[in-house]
């Protein structure tokens, strides 16, 4: 039995919408899993294999980036560049999501060859982490021909996510709901391409067809890279209750709007967030915490509500175990402070006005995966592992 406690905790942001911050100032996780959430002196410390000294800062939920492209391992070729899982891990991201792993040179695009690629990714992933952080892939982009049977075959092998619709040769409407109905009677969740064309294959998304579609997730609601106009955005906030994700890669200014609509609507629990990476515009370590700042700052979202469409929304859209900080979830945390100089009185005003805040350390499963960020700028105070 491994048992974590994380002590000296100032600010706990616990990822739920309904009430994102407690007062505890201690955490308890054994094997991996939250225990106990409280203050230290009503806890049993005791036993501990690694205690962990926040040193009066902030402890979150691991971040979600719901929205990725992965290839094989650390490695994407859509821009050539090694290990940028693990400098995402840097910027806070415990778990990320496949859209489709619409990148592998040579995508084979027949029902074969693609059911083949999604099962192994599915397993090459479930097999490998990078660096720890959890990578849920295997999102095959669906073509035209494909049948009930396929879902089926690719369901019972552990595939359980649909790559965004729109990717491949589905574009219309009609087939689009029926094989998202298909996926869903056997359990795989899926998403859609939201706006004009992304890669070569691609093609313009409208309102129409995603609200036929039907799928759970509208994927970059904002674009990606090109927006809706406005109206459709709006319309697509009114007219369905799937999950509403805004991306890094896409229209600030939409993904504002989308924000600023969903509030009027009360459902900002549908707000959920990725990067769209890595893509033509890069690799983003740093993207959903950016994202947090973007939408704090310029769509008036108290930072603590910001980062729960990080972590609990996204854990609850997507029927993920992580991303909220309560007893029986996974330990995926980020330990963090006000950046140094930046404004702002604490980590939360200096979010509210547009800063990033400094990672000092991200747990994952109740192990320490890395220390002071590389990435973002520097914690005013760092947490420090004190026992072991």
């Amino acid at each position: 039995m491994s048992k974590l406690v994380v002590r000296n905790i100032d600010l706990m942001l616990t990822g739920k919408l309904e009430a994102p911050i407690d007062d505890a100032d201690c955490l308890i996780a054994v094997n991996g899993i939250i225990e106990e959430i409280g203050k230290e002196a009503n806890l049993d410390t005791s036993g501990a294999d690694t205690v962990v000294d926040a040193k009066g800062t902030a402890v979150c939920p691991g971040l979600i980036d719901s929205h990725i492209h992965p290839v094989i391992g650390d490695y994407t070729p859509r821009q050539n560049q090694l290990n940028w899982i693990d400098s995402t891990l840097n910027g806070g991201v415990t778990t990320m999501i496949s859209a489709g792993e619409v990148h592998m040179p040579g995508r084979p695009k027949d029902i074969v060859g693609l059911k083949a690629m999604a099962i192994a990714s599915q397993r090459w992933y479930e097999n490998f982490r990078p660096s720890g952080v959890k990578v849920h892939a295997g999102a095959p982009v669906i073509e035209q021909g494909m049948e009930e049977h396929d879902f089926k075959e690719m369901a019972d092998a552990g595939v359980k996510l649909l790559g965004e619709i729109g990717l491949g040769s589905v574009k219309d409407g009609p087939t689009a709901k029926k094989m998202v109905d298909w996926a869903r009677k056997y359990g795989m969740q899926s998403t859609i391409h939201t706006g004009g064309p992304s890669i070569p294959g691609s093609g313009l998304i409208d309102k129409d067809i995603v609200l036929e579609a039907g799928t759970d997730v509208i994927g970059h609601i904002n674009g990606g890279h090109s927006a809706l106009p406005d109206d459709q955005i709006i319309c697509l906030c009114e007219s369905c209750l799937a999950g509403i994700e805004i991306v890094h890669n896409g229209n600030e200014r939409a993904g504002i709007l989308t924000v600023n609509t969903a509030r009027e609507l009360d459902q900002l629990d549908r707000v959920i967030l990725g990067t769209d990476g890595p893509a033509g515009s890069g690799v983003q370590p740093l993207g959903i915490l950016r994202m947090v700042a973007l939408l704090s700052s310029l769509a008036n979202v108290k930072a603590e509500i910001a980062f729960c469409f990080a972590t609990g929304n996204t854990a609850r859209v997507r029927e993920l175990d992580c991303g909220i900080i309560e007893p029986g979830r996974v330990a995926d945390l980020v330990i963090m402070d006000q950046a140094q100089h930046s404004p702002g009185k604490n980590l939360l005003e200096s979010v509210e006005q547009g800063n990033l805040p400094g990672i000092g350390m991200v747990i994952i499963d109740g192990e320490v995966r890395c220390h002071r960020s590389r990435n973002t700028p520097p914690a005013g105070r760092l947490p420090e592992v004190v026992g072991a």
